[in-house]
């Protein structure tokens, strides 16, 4: 993932701001998107167990507790390390991909260094595989990382590419995937058609980050919507369903509204008070009376309301 200039991590997400000189205002359509339930439990139990039959420590640990401990530690943040080396290696690949576009634009590019940082990586096939897509697609990039806003719904995003791909104009997403067993690349998940349609949706695309220039949505309504797998074996571009595109537009409509339920309610205040037991009623207990009970640390609690 890539870091646009007008993005902001905010505790409530990534947020975007219209200036350089503003604070962030709507949320990203990443962050809207992030809404969607998830359970990653499994994998999380997996890659600790994985990490922890494969730790040369192991052996030696059984009869050492403290040892014992430590692996296990350092078991269990095996899947926070690896989600962390995956977004190193996408901001690596995405960088080396708008590096391409800038190049064929004849704009400033770094192109050598970003393809560098991949080889040093052991990445390079990220790099040869995408320079053969572009080739063989005849990719015909107008703008690379566009930021872009929709006022009406609330919400900003970052495009990877704006291109024309066979005379039609394409608004893209880039993927880094790992390879399966056989050799191919992972397949996508949908939830990218929410992602492009959402920047298909857009109202405004950035012109100036530092001044806050914008202008209104230039590439139509009817873009092709292109999700494109980047792995180290084979680069594959798949078409959003244009028969769905309805239906994920307005379950990131949805999603955007629980984002903001959610903002609304821990701004609210405090969702549990503590509370004592009611004043007795005949007075015996000598808590007659009181307007409250002090509990058990010896704090004043409100009694129960009547």
């Amino acid at each position: 993932m890539t870091a646009p200039l007008l993005a902001h991590a905010t505790p409530h997400g990534r947020m975007y701001a219209r200036s350089t000189s503003e604070q962030p205002s709507v949320p990203s359509i990443t962050t809207v998107i992030s809404q969607l339930p998830s359970s990653l439990g499994g994998w999380f139990g997996h890659m600790a167990a994985t990490a922890l039959s494969k730790d040369p420590r192991l052996p030696g640990a059984l009869g050492n507790p403290a040892e014992l401990r430590s692996t296990v530690r350092d078991a269990a943040s095996a899947a926070e390390r690896y989600r962390d080396e995956a977004a190193q290696r996408g901001t690596r690949v995405h960088h080396y991909c708008e590096q391409v576009a800038l190049r064929a634009l004849g704009r400033p590019e770094d192109l050598e260094s970003a393809r560098l940082a991949l080889e040093e990586n052991g990445e390079a096939g990220f790099a040869q595989r995408f320079d053969e897509w572009w080739n063989l697609y005849d990719v015909r990039p107008v703008e690379p990382e566009l930021t872009v806003w929709n006022a009406e719904l609330g919400y900003a995003g970052t495009l990877d590419l704006v291109a024309t791909i066979g005379g039609r104009t394409c608004l893209i997403d880039y993927k880094t995937k790992n390879t399966d067993r056989d050799g191919f690349v992972k397949a996508l998940d949908d939830k990218v058609v929410m992602q492009l349609v959402a920047g298909m949706k857009a109202e405004e695309s950035v012109v100036d980050p530092q001044k806050g220039e914008w202008r209104p949505w230039a590439h139509g309504d009817q873009p092709l919507l292109l999700g494109v797998a980047v792995g180290q074996t084979e680069v594959r571009a798949m078409r959003a369903n244009p028969a769905v595109l309805r239906n994920h537009w307005l379950r990131f409509c949805a999603l955007r509204r629980a984002w903001e339920a959610g903002l609304e309610a821990e701004e609210a205040g405090r969702a549990l008070l503590p509370i004592g037991p009611p004043p007795s009623r005949d007075g015996q207990d000598g808590t007659a009376g009181s307007s409250g009970a002090t509990g058990s640390a010896g704090r004043a609690e409100p009694a129960l309301p009547a």
